[in-house]
Order: C-alpha cells, then structure tokens, then sequence
C-alpha cells in the first residue's frame, strides 16, 4: 500500500510512563482480515509512542522471510502451544487458518498494572475472549475500503501462496461480520489518514475519567 509523502508527526511529547494513580493502563485491541494494514497501522504505533508495549503473539504457523522471532510473533511448535495453553498461561488463544495463535497472559497484566498501555494485534476470536475476560478495554476493526482492494494487497505483499491468499479471502468476509461487536471500526482508505484517526481515538480514551484520575494541585 503506497503512503502519502506527506508525514504527520504524531509522537507525544517527552512524558514519563503514567503512574497507577495518574492514569490506568489500557488494553488496546486491533484487529481485522488479512491484508487491511492493521500489522503496519500497529507498528507505526508502536514506533511513535513510548507508552504503548507491544503484546508478541505466540504462534504454530512458520515465520515469514520479514518476520523475526521473539518481535512480530513467538514461533512455537503444537505441542510447546498446548502445553502453555493447559497451564493457563494464555490469555486467549484461537485456531485461524488453520494455525495456533494466542496472547501470553503475564507480560499483558504486568504491564497494565505499570500504567503502561497494551496492544493486541489479535483476530475477532481472540478479542471476542479478551473482551469478555478484562474490562474497559479499546477495541479497534481495521476494514477495507473494498474487498478488489484487499484482494490486490494480498496479492502485492508476496507473503502467502495463491491457496493460502484463497483461503484468508474467504474468511475475511466472516470476519468483516463482526466489526459491530468492536468499539470502532476503522476504514484503512489511506495510512497517514487512518493512522492519524486511530491516535485520536487512543488520546480520547486515555482522557475517560473511567482510566484517568488527575490530582489538581493547589498552586
């Protein structure tokens, strides 16, 4: 997807990580089909705001050529998944196409507990289980403008073989089904104009006095 080569320049000013007592850690949930931009929306993110970790996804599916483990995703075997799923240690896990995924449990609740806020690049399995275990989260559907669009993105990421690319066409209809069960839903026309709506959407809900207890001083 081409990028407009006009850069807004969205990065907060210099802060420290807000305190419990100032302002409680979110958990910010992304998801959508394969192909919207969500991956490159989250990592731009990531990049320009120091208050944000990164939640890495424990995955069975094989690393890609761009990925690296341990930073886009732990690659594990089935049975080193099972095994972290019967101990309880993953906050959600679901199966798509065809593949293993699921959320480490403790670096989210570490985390959000230091005042920091969480991201979740998970599918709508996984962020229907997030959404019903922790509350007040912020959950975000990344959608295409079109589905010829998605098609072609597909297709132009040279990630996935023509079957594979098949399949997550398929799905992404099903998937597209359940952007009502989300807080917003987000159409990824043009990154530097998505990118920028979804940072005013983050800043508003960190603003909700639900999350944020400023203390005014005297003087």
């Amino acid at each position: 997807m081409k990028e407009s080569k006009t850069q807004i320049d969205l990065k907060p000013k210099p802060a420290p990580p807000a305190t419990k007592l100032a302002r409680e850690g979110m958990l910010i949930i992304i998801s959508g089909p394969s192909g919207t931009g969500k991956g490159t929306l989250c990592d731009r993110l990531i990049a320009q705001d120091d208050r944000i970790c990164f939640s890495v996804s424990v995955t069975t599916r094989d690393r890609r050529e761009t990925e690296t483990h341990g930073v886009h995703y732990r690659f594990v075997s089935e049975e080193e998944f099972m095994k972290l799923r019967d101990a309880g240690e993953l906050l959600e896990y679901a199966t798509v196409h065809d593949h293993h995924y699921g959320t480490p449990r403790k670096m989210v609740e570490e985390k959000l507990k230091e005042g920091y806020d969480v991201l979740l690049d998970v599918d709508s399995q996984g962020a229907m289980s997030v959404m019903k275990q922790m509350e007040n989260t912020v959950s975000i559907f990344i959608l295409p403008p079109s589905y010829a669009s998605l098609k072609t993105r597909l297709h132009t990421r040279n990630t996935d073989d023509e079957a594979e690319i098949e399949k997550r066409l398929n799905n992404a209809r099903g998937e597209i089904e359940r952007y009502s069960h989300y807080d917003y839903a987000l159409i990824n026309d043009e990154l530097e104009s998505a990118f920028l709506r979804m940072c005013t959407i983050i800043e508003a809900e960190r603003m909700r006095t639900l999350r944020f207890h400023p203390e005014i001083p005297e003087e």
